[in-house]
């Protein structure tokens, strides 16, 4: 089974990043994390790579004078990374459809609701959670998915239900939703290390 090599994206404390880090530690992700790259120098998710060994890269479209040349760096230390997965673990940035294009189905993120429902812009964070408990909604969940260039719009890998409880606030319900994205994540990176999908017709596939 091939060992995958990941660069991690974050913005903040990066709990995903860490549950990903714990599960290939634990040996349940086959997988290494080559480096972390993220636009907030002084982000906490840095500082968890630098415990783990891991380059911790701060990358910021303000420290280029255009977006290509920000971009130039990015796919530079990509390459160089030899990476077989991009994972975004709040990463607040948006990647540019050129970065996209290069690393087409290659692209992973994590989103706390279930897609089509409550995404696209502005639907983040406990954006989403607010969102949901407005609605009425008796059931949220959690969704690992390829990225494209429309905002949460890539093929679905997986999704796993949390329901919604009577007494729920915003943060009561991602709480629970974030115990599962630190299990959800782990699980569709190693589907991948495994070749057990596919992507046909936009789609991800269990392989047969």
């Amino acid at each position: 089974m091939k060992k995958l090599n990941l660069v991690a994206f974050a913005s903040g404390g990066g709990t995903n990043l860490q549950a990903i880090i714990d599960n290939i530690e634990a040996g349940k992700v086959n997988a290494r994390i080559k480096a972390v790259i993220s636009n907030n120098s002084k982000a906490f998710c840095l500082e968890r790579a630098r415990k783990h060994n891991i380059p911790a890269i701060h990358l910021s479209h303000k420290m280029f004078a255009t977006p290509d040349e920000f971009d130039d760096k990015l796919l530079s230390v990509l390459k160089e990374n030899e990476v077989d997965f991009v994972i975004l673990a709040g990463y607040m940035k948006i990647l540019s459809p050129r970065v996209i294009k290069a690393y087409k189905n290659k692209i992973l993120n994590i989103h706390p609701g279930l897609l089509p429902h409550f995404g696209g812009k502005g639907m983040y964070g406990i954006h989403v959670h607010e969102a949901v408990l407005k609605s009425g909604m008796k059931v949220s969940g959690v969704t690992v998915h390829l990225v494209d260039e429309i905002y949460d719009h890539g093929p679905i890998v997986l999704q796993k239900c949390v329901p919604v409880e009577d007494h729920d606030t915003p943060e009561s319900l991602a709480q629970r939703v974030l115990k599962v994205e630190h299990q959800l994540y782990s699980e569709a990176i190693q589907l991948f290390a495994e070749d057990k999908i596919e992507i046909r017709d936009n789609k991800a596939h269990f392989k047969r």
